[in-house]
């Protein structure tokens, strides 16, 4: 029995529409964000994917720390859409649609992930996913802002 369910998440920041796809839609920048990810390297791009990525992210279980590699694909990358989806073995696949909309000297950027997952890994895989992309959430508006290497605020 395979389960479903989506999580979402909206971060703004005060840059181009432009710099935001251009970091959200080219996975190999992702290690800065994603908590999980420990390596990225670009791969041929699978039929019907604009690029596709082999990535590695570093996962926890109790004290037992592992690698896992997976295959991403960037299937949609417009002015104001993106679409990756991530594929593991056995059956566990992330879909990411990001929209972006520019709000006065802001921009919105909501993200919807969905993952699929066989039941007996569904709670794990559901808990790691939302952990990393929330994770990921709370960097990115400082790394699109360019806050990202400020020095903390002594106020």
């Amino acid at each position: 029995m395979v389960r479903r369910e989506s999580f979402s998440y909206t971060v703004q920041a005060r840059c181009s529409q432009a710099d935001a796809v251009a970091l959200l839609s080219d996975l190999s920048r992702q290690e800065e964000l994603h908590p999980l990810i420990v390596r990225v390297r670009r791969l041929p791009a699978r039929p019907g994917a604009l690029a596709s990525y082999a990535i590695t992210d570093r996962l926890e279980l109790g004290p037992l720390r592992f690698p896992v590699t997976y295959q991403a694909d960037v299937l949609l990358a417009g002015d104001d859409e993106i679409v990756t989806v991530a594929r593991q073995q056995p059956g566990t696949t992330v879909r990411n649609h990001t929209r972006l909309r520019v709000e006065g000297e802001m921009l919105r950027i909501d993200v919807e992930i969905t993952l699929t997952a066989p039941a007996p890994l569904f709670g794990y895989a559901f808990r790691q996913a939302r952990a990393a992309h929330l994770g990921l959430a709370s960097r990115l508006g400082a790394v699109l802002d360019g806050r990202a290497g400020d020095p903390p605020s002594t106020d």
